[in-house]
């Protein structure tokens, strides 16, 4: 029997240990997701995506990063990222540019108002990550949890917290 896609026959299937840590990792992310969005939501009005482009930009000398960097940053496509920027720029918390050293690429840029808002949004958000990540776990557990984390990324073709490989942005 072929594997849908895959030109191969059966899978490796499978066993019930490995189909206990599939499902609670599978449920760990789309819970874990769930709560920092509503809390985000609720607390400032911002989806999860949003929060993490206006952090990226706030943590940038300038408050600004081309648009690649920041589709990298955010583990986004540039498309994912423009329309998540424009909604942004409606906003007032952040502008685009072309890059003034290359005018080929466009940068984005945080704005005071954005600044202001990501200030103000940042407290609830890092009590929600500490109340429902860090707190539960001690520190070996956290070291455990990166270095898992950063195996299970490395094998999806992230280098050095950037995507890379099929599907990684490209510059704009």
């Amino acid at each position: 029997m072929d594997v849908v896609g895959t030109g191969e026959s059966e899978p490796g299937w499978l066993s019930g240990p490995e189909q206990a840590a599939w499902r609670s990792l599978n449920s760990l992310m789309i819970r874990l997701r769930a709560a920092l969005e509503a809390d985000l939501q609720r607390a400032a009005g911002l989806n999860l995506f949003e929060y993490l482009v206006l952090s990226g930009l706030s943590e940038e000398p300038g408050w600004t990063l081309r648009m690649s960097e920041l589709s990298a940053r955010a583990d986004s496509s540039l498309s994912r990222l423009s329309h998540a920027v424009s909604r942004l720029e409606k906003r007032g918390w952040v502008t685009r540019a072309p890059d003034p050293q290359d005018g080929r690429y466009i940068e984005a840029r945080l704005t005071r108002l954005g600044w202001d808002k990501i200030v103000a949004s940042a407290p609830a958000h890092v009590r929600a990550v500490r109340t429902l990540v860090v707190d539960p776990l001690d520190a070996q557990e956290l070291q455990q949890l990166q270095a898992v984390s950063d195996k299970v990324l490395d094998g999806l073709g992230h280098v050095g917290g950037h995507r890379s490989g099929p599907g990684a942005p490209t510059p704009l």
